[in-house]
């Protein structure tokens, strides 16, 4: 089995979104805790092999109020995607759909998680992205060709991600400086000699 499991959730309206990425050891679901019965608002799909463990209502509650390791555990998990979503918020009403996607990237590959990153990560369509990211397929196009372009990604069949994509986030107009530096150091040196006055 891989060691990441990662399902995408979708909001269940006409014009659906991807709203979150789950990795191994999270729960989801998480709303039929508060209330019985009731249409759930969210659906979960899976992008790689995984298995889901089935807890029933009752038995979560009650698991909740006998064992406190199980409580620490469900907490500081509730507290980590609660800084996930409010660092997506901020993300989505900042950053540039270039920004956006090369940081969804970077969390696909698990940079910046425990252990050593995943730079081949999980097959994942373009329409997949630009929806995540709020933006057009065309768009999620022209940004990857041009981290491949530019060294910062690799993809045949699968997207391999490279550190380098970093860049991207934290530094403003990188891939401009950097695709006007290549093009600078590819073309050949063209100066001419100004006209003398004949």
């Amino acid at each position: 089995m891989n060691r990441r499991l990662i399902t995408f959730p979708s909001i269940c309206v006409p014009n659906s979104a991807t709203v979150a990425l789950l990795s191994a050891g999270e729960f989801i679901g998480d709303e039929s805790l508060a209330s019985v019965g009731g249409r759930h608002m969210a659906t979960a799909t899976a992008i790689v092999a995984c298995t889901a463990l089935r807890i029933a209502r009752e038995e979560t509650i009650r698991v909740m109020h006998e064992e406190h390791s199980f409580s620490d555990m469900y907490m500081k998990s509730l507290l980590a995607r609660s800084m996930r979503t409010q660092a997506d918020l901020v993300d989505q009403l900042f950053n540039s759909s270039e920004k956006r996607l090369a940081r969804i990237l970077l969390l696909l590959a698990e940079f910046g998680q425990p252990g050593e990153p995943e730079p081949l990560i999980p097959p994942i369509t373009q329409e997949t992205l630009a929806e995540m990211i709020g933006t057009t397929r065309s768009r999620v196009s022209f940004f990857m060709n041009r981290f491949r372009k530019l060294g910062l990604i690799e993809y045949n069949g699968r997207i391999r991600i490279h550190k380098s994509l970093i860049n991207v986030i934290l530094h403003d107009q990188f891939t401009e400086h950097a695709s006007e530096s290549a093009e600078d150091s590819a073309a050949p040196s063209n100066r001419s000699k100004p006209a003398g006055r004949g």
